[in-house]
């Protein structure tokens, strides 16, 4: 991801109003981030409980931003990221909800999505696998986990 302003992270969110996109806290290591190692950049708000912030590049490089609501209910069983898909995963998963975008939104129209609690998506599929078979090409897996998460998370964008 490419390293982005505060003015165009708040100027990016599609499903939040004037007031909520005032009320975002930045993550406290905003201006330290490795955006190279980064393919979307998300974030709980530490002031707000159950409400969580991530900024999405979409496949034509835009920027969308999107105000997520966590569920008060946890899932029964171990849950896994829609994102990352990491069977392995060091991190919890929560249920996030969206408005969407638009009238949708207005009307009270959601879209939801079972997410690595913290947003680590991005550091799990970097981890390195363990090679499944003699000759496996762990660089080549984690080249296709790392498309495969960005395919993803534009998807989800999209939807909104």
């Amino acid at each position: 991801m490419l390293p982005i302003s505060e003015k165009t992270l708040r100027s990016s969110f599609v499903n939040a109003s004037r007031k909520e996109v005032g009320d975002v806290t930045l993550p406290t290591d905003f201006e330290t981030l490795e955006w190279e190692s980064l393919d979307f950049l998300g974030w709980r708000d530490p002031k707000t409980s159950r409400r969580a912030y991530a900024v999405v590049p979409t496949l034509e490089g835009d920027l969308v931003g999107i105000l997520f609501r966590q569920a008060e209910a946890s899932p029964r069983s171990r849950a896994q990221c829609s994102w990352c898909q990491d069977v392995k995963l060091p991190n919890d998963v929560v249920f996030y909800a969206a408005k969407r975008s638009g009238k949708a939104g207005r009307n009270g129209n959601t879209v939801g999505t079972l997410v690595c609690q913290d947003f680590q998506c991005s550091r799990n599929v970097r981890r390195p696998l363990p090679p499944a078979y003699e000759g496996f090409d762990v660089e080549g897996a984690r080249l296709r986990r790392i498309e495969d998460l960005q395919l993803r998370i534009a998807s989800f964008a999209a939807e909104l």
